[in-house]
């Protein structure tokens, strides 16, 4: 194994099965020069994956060109260059990134943002090896491997006439689709690991939390579980992180779960929220018996459901009862009558 590659094992975290094969693909895409085309969600760990590539061979330099950020006329002089007097303040001649790349890679970060005139004037820089400065009236050559990422499906890019279909063709030569955080979650515990080694110090998540993070969807995937791992060190001196550590939302997600396991306890189905951030509601109510059935020594009374419900809602609110109220589903006049009726009232 190449020492760049044991590098990148150590970017890319996890034994999953799809860490793993993405891991021998880098290794395979490593030693040749085909363009890569890298898909998945935002945070899934792109650009580490195309610098994964590159660092193989090590050769020439790695050039990031961040297609997102660039907007308007000065796109073209990023990634050709001008000269001198080319436009309005452009007081010097310019390099741009596409030779920056020359001899090495250049990663093209969420190029479905590219538009149709610049994909135009990338496919003729990937066939030909020369582009012209803007300003300029001669040629120069760049030779680079191109590694591009998207978050977009540019197949129905393609479709909708967004993104060129031969450059398309041209970049998909080699793809790898990087599985979101929620698909592989086994990789979680290494991943919070390795956040926490790269911090410092003597840290570790109690079983609680950890169980909370498993349980999450993670939508910003990888980039938000390294904030998580970040934000809980911040506000805690550690060594145990624990659960009152988490960011809000996953403490939003938790107050979910909990109200849901309220509501099961109790024979409620799920209620839906208007917001992710809203407290959900809980139907306390419990199936009536039906006519003519004896007793059973396993039904609890509806009285008896209720009064735990409650005291469960109280206890988990730590005594607020206008949020055990929203949470349970009723009124808080309502809980106020029951709370006197069970003798909970204090």
């Amino acid at each position: 194994m190449s020492p760049n590659l044991e590098e990148t094992r150590h970017i890319l975290v996890g034994q999953s099965p799809r860490t793993r094969q993405v891991l021998r693909l880098i290794e395979k895409l490593g030693k040749c020069r085909w363009p890569a085309l890298l898909l998945g969600e935002t945070g899934t760990g792109k650009e580490v994956v195309a610098r994964g590539i590159h660092n193989i061979s090590a050769s020439g330099p790695f050039v990031t060109v961040d297609c997102s950020s660039m907007v308007g006329p000065l796109m073209e002089s990023e990634l050709f260059g001008h000269v001198k007097g080319a436009f309005t303040g452009a007081a010097t001649t310019k390099f741009g990134l596409l030779e920056a790349a020359n001899g090495g890679s250049a990663f093209f970060d969420e190029i479905g943002e590219l538009p149709l005139d610049l994909q135009a004037k990338l496919l003729r820089v990937l066939q030909e090896k020369e582009f012209r400065p803007v300003g300029s009236v001669s040629t120069r050559h760049s030779d680079f491997r191109i590694i591009a990422a998207t978050n977009r499906d540019l197949a129905k890019e393609v479709e909708k006439g967004t993104f060129r279909r031969d450059l398309y063709f041209r970049l998909n030569v080699i793809n790898i689709r990087l599985s979101p955080l929620r698909e592989r979650r086994e990789d979680i515990p290494a991943l919070i690991n390795h956040f926490l080694s790269r911090v410092g110090g003597s840290y570790s998540v109690t079983a609680e939390a950890l169980e909370v993070m498993l349980s999450y969807e993670w939508p910003g995937n990888v980039r938000e579980l390294e904030n998580c791992v970040q934000h809980m060190v911040a506000i805690n001196s550690g060594p145990l992180l624990h659960v009152a550590d988490l960011p809000s939302s996953l403490q939003n997600h938790l107050i979910q779960k909990k109200a849901q396991c309220l509501m099961a306890a109790v024979g409620g189905e799920p209620v839906a929220t208007a917001s992710a951030t809203a407290y959900p509601a809980a139907d306390v109510s419990a199936p009536e018996p039906a006519t003519g059935l004896q007793p059973v020594a396993s039904i609890v009374p509806l009285a008896v459901l209720e009064r735990r419900a409650i005291m469960n809602a109280l206890e988990y609110t730590r005594g607020d009862r206008a949020i055990a109220a929203h949470l349970l589903g009723i009124g808080r006049t309502t809980l106020y009558r029951k709370l006197k009726e069970y003798q909970l009232a204090s």
